[in-house]
């Protein structure tokens, strides 16, 4: 299998909304988006399905030294940094920035939860604010504080995904949630443990959406005009996850604790339609 035929086949495979505002794009920069979606799947499969630290650390530094070779002379050995080689030349991706996703991933081997929202802010900055980033340079932009704006989106995307995971991320061992806000709320662990919520759990629920939207509303505002055509795509996958922690507000935020909320795919591509003609504005 090709490497490229084989990004597209895990990208297929995952069913995600990081997909779904590109289909508009042509084809060199579609495909560079399904292999940097492939990228991130495929570190993100190293912490979910390794059970074995040990084996998920070697694998994860087995990752890094793949992803050295697709800045050197070297030929990477796994199929996802072959397809990479090729797209981080086109789009000048920084070897950096792309190391920085592992460094988020080395995270989640270390540590479960995190104290002060300071705190969660570098770990969303790996997984997702220098996604935004790379995002950004695929699409193209002219203005510096475009890169701006693709951080901050990816902070908002991040945590809309970290409220509508804390159920199952409990299940994992984990919570997101900074225990600093918990405490706060005067929410003990134990309850999220638990997957029973209580009116302290449902006002700390409603601090983490409401900042999450404002956010959505931040990051809009660093995009400048001149690059807002050139970001539409990435505006439409922040659209979709913007409609997503509109439900989950809807549906009474604590019931994450119960279950999963999801965008069906139909009304996906009604928000992306609606977003490609006429913006996003949160």
């Amino acid at each position: 299998m090709l490497p490229l035929e084989y990004c597209r086949q895990k990208a297929a495979e995952s069913q995600s909304s990081f997909l779904a505002g590109f289909r508009f794009l042509s084809p060199p920069k579609r495909d560079a988006m399904t292999v940097l979606y492939a990228f991130c799947r495929e570190l993100d499969d190293i912490v979910d399905e390794h059970s074995d630290a040990h084996v998920a650390q070697t694998t994860l530094n087995w990752w890094r030294g793949d992803l050295a070779k697709v800045f050197s002379g070297e030929t990477p050995e796994h199929p996802v940094c072959q397809a990479l080689k090729t797209i981080a030349a086109d789009f000048s991706l920084p070897h950096e920035e792309l190391e920085e996703i592992i460094n988020g991933m080395q995270m989640d081997l270390e540590q479960a939860r995190y104290a002060r929202f300071e705190d969660l802010k570098q770990y969303c900055y790996r997984v997702a604010g220098v996604v935004g980033r790379l995002i950004t340079r695929i699409l193209g932009f002219t203005q510096a504080a475009t890169l701006d704006y693709a951080e901050k989106m990816g902070l908002a995307l991040q945590l809309t995904n970290i409220i509508r995971d804390v159920g199952e991320d409990t299940r994992n061992g984990r919570i997101y949630l900074p225990t600093e806000e918990m405490q706060r709320f005067n929410v003990p662990a134990q309850v999220i443990m638990q997957h029973t919520p209580t009116p302290e759990f449902a006002a700390l629920m409603a601090f983490q959406t409401e900042r999450a939207r404002n956010l959505y509303r931040e990051a809009v505002a660093l995009l400048p005009q001149q690059d807002k055509k050139a970001q539409k795509p990435g505006l439409i996958m922040a659209g979709i996850y913007y409609a997503l922690l509109n439900e989950i507000i809807a549906d009474g935020a604590e019931n994450v604790l119960k279950y999963k909320i999801a965008i069906p795919s139909p009304r996906k591509k009604r928000i992306a339609l609606k977003i490609w003609l006429f913006g996003f504005n949160p």
